[in-house]
């Protein structure tokens, strides 16, 4: 009697093979997958490396018959501290600037805004991508606050992270590109995580409180994404408002990011995967259109308004606030407030009224 493991059947699609684990392995497997990729990504220096290496596991895990989810309560909680991220990450700091120079930035925002919608209706409009998919995929900058907030509005969330996250890797590859040509960046170095910070007892409690609150309101006044807007907003009023403190140690960052890499890559399929492949030349030609407007931008402020060409630059850069910053830090030229200020004035537009933009546009795609 043949006493060997039973095999798969031959003629058994090698997408459900993985369905034949128990859950516990799944989950061991997409874990050790998520470390792998994650950290290949960090060694990279490529942004957004502990959300888009666990998405690239669960995606890999997703496509070949893995039929674990995270649960309801994890994924809620993890938009809740992304909400807290964003809340904390605005500073009152950028208001003075704002102030001083709104016309200008206020062209700067509509101008990338109207582009990414025009580009991202072209591709819905020649049924590149389903839907609105891709005018939430197109829009430039809070990549993912678009991808939270596109699956309440009917989009496709994983053509949406695709087409945003491939976003975030071009532009700050470009600013990459723009650093070596433009600053010499040898000297500065990216501080080391430290994952396990003392924890500030009051600051932490307030996050926590925030993140909870923040999720119930939303749902109290049913919001859409209510998790990630209603903490968003209630953080900022409170953090802008009443200048209480937030603590988000990169542990929590962690997993939280894991959970809503896992909870979009996951439900990636085999044909969603082969879609998103055949849409590949036209969603980076929108990506390289954007950026090379963005960078139309920069030089006509350049030129008329007699502002550092570098500055117009990475001021106007659709994305890759992080690597901006670095960039903005390196150059003794560069006015960082200027910088940091229309980057946040942009984010938070686009945060604000995308919704607003993406329904609309939405609607002349359908008609």
């Amino acid at each position: 009697m043949d006493s060997s493991p039973e095999r798969p059947p031959l003629d058994q699609p090698p997408a459900e093979r993985m369905a034949r684990l128990r859950q516990p392995w799944q989950w061991l497997v997409l874990l050790a997958f998520s470390l792998l990729f994650a950290g290949a990504l960090e060694l990279a220096a490529l942004p957004a490396a502990l959300l888009i290496g666990p998405m690239m596991a669960a995606i890999l895990a997703g496509t070949n018959g893995a039929r674990v989810r995270v649960p309801r309560p994890l994924f809620g909680s993890a938009q809740a501290v992304v909400g807290c991220l964003v809340a904390n990450s605005i500073s009152a700091d950028i208001f003075p600037v704002f102030y001083a120079e709104w016309q200008l930035f206020l062209g700067v925002v509509v101008a990338t805004l109207a582009a990414s919608s025009l580009l991202g209706w072209l591709i819905s409009r020649w049924r590149i991508l389903p839907g609105t998919t891709a005018v939430w995929g197109s829009s430039p900058g809070a990549a993912t606050a678009m991808v939270l907030m596109a699956g309440a509005f009917g989009a496709d969330q994983r053509l949406v992270a695709f087409m945003q996250y491939l976003r975030v890797i071009f532009v700050s590859m470009t600013a990459a590109l723009v650093a070596k040509m433009w600053v010499d960046t040898s000297g500065i170095e990216v501080p080391p995580i430290v994952w396990f910070p003392p924890i500030d007892l009051l600051a932490f409690t307030a996050t926590i409180a925030i993140a909870i609150v923040g999720g119930l309101l939303g749902r109290l006044l049913r919001l859409p994404s209510p998790f990630f807007l209603g903490t968003f907003i209630f953080g900022a009023v409170v953090h802008l408002g009443f200048g209480v403190p937030m603590q988000l140690p990169p542990w929590l960052l962690a997993v939280s990011y894991a959970m809503v890499g896992w909870s979009i890559g996951l439900n990636f399929t085999r044909p969603i995967l082969r879609h998103a492949a055949r849409a590949l030349p036209q969603i980076i030609a929108s990506i390289v259109a954007l950026i090379a407007f963005c960078g139309g931008l920069a030089f006509v402020i350049s030129r008329v308004l007699g502002i550092d060409p570098l500055t117009a630059y990475l001021a106007t850069s659709p994305g890759g606030m992080d690597s901006v910053a670095i960039i903005a830090a390196a150059a003794q030229n560069v006015d960082i407030s200027f910088v940091m200020a229309l980057q946040s004035a942009r984010f938070l537009v686009v945060l604000l009224i995308g919704p607003s933009v993406a329904k609309l546009v939405a609607r002349n795609v359908r008609d």
